[in-house]
């Protein structure tokens, strides 16, 4: 008899991430969906039975744990700029030092379902909150962290889109190693 093969659900979501990170949600094809996750579209259904969405929201919420683990060092470290510079080491592991699209941004694309982008603007949210916390922690005002937390954040999916266009991962490296200064000054 032939020994069932059990995919775990960590495994699933990042093949799941994959797709949706280079083709957006509307261009995920079930086909493409399907093949990357290693399974046949029944057995996708079986795991997700709402369909496209459910594993939206399925890669959406890993991805949130995910950004949640590389955030943890900004409340975590005593020393603020030692956090947001280890926050930055976890980025560039999360994002192949800037090889990799960011979900949040290919999932709201056109063509997503507003609960979807609604989870990934709650991720981003948490994101710039959790970075704001840390500016604070530095000595800056509210006002003024969550300018230099929102600014970070842009810095960082602009620098994502930019070493992936110019093949360049340096342009990523490079912010990543300003995020220290600008949050922790």
């Amino acid at each position: 008899m032939a020994r069932t093969v059990r995919v775990d659900d960590e495994l699933i979501h990042a093949r799941l991430a994959g797709v949706f990170r280079t083709s957006g949600y509307a261009g995920a094809s079930l086909s493409a969906l399907s093949e990357a996750a290693g399974l046949q579209r029944a057995s996708l259904y079986h795991r997700f039975p709402e369909g496209k969405p459910a594993m939206a929201t399925a890669v959406l919420t890993s991805l949130g744990e995910q950004l949640g683990e590389a955030l943890a060092p900004l409340a975590s470290e005593p020393d603020v700029a030692e956090g947001v510079a280890e926050m930055a080491r976890r980025l560039a592991v999360t994002y192949q030092d800037g090889r990799m699209a960011c979900a949040l941004d290919t999932m709201t694309l056109a063509g997503a379902p507003e609960a979807v982008r609604a989870q990934a603007g709650r991720i981003a949210g948490r994101w710039v909150q959790a970075l704001t916390a840390a500016a604070v922690r530095a000595g800056a005002g509210e006002q003024e962290a969550n300018r230099r937390a929102r600014q970070a954040l842009v810095q960082i999916e602009g620098a994502l889109v930019v070493a992936r266009a110019l093949e360049d991962p340096t342009v990523f490296e490079q912010t990543l190693a300003g995020l220290p200064d600008l949050l922790a000054r």
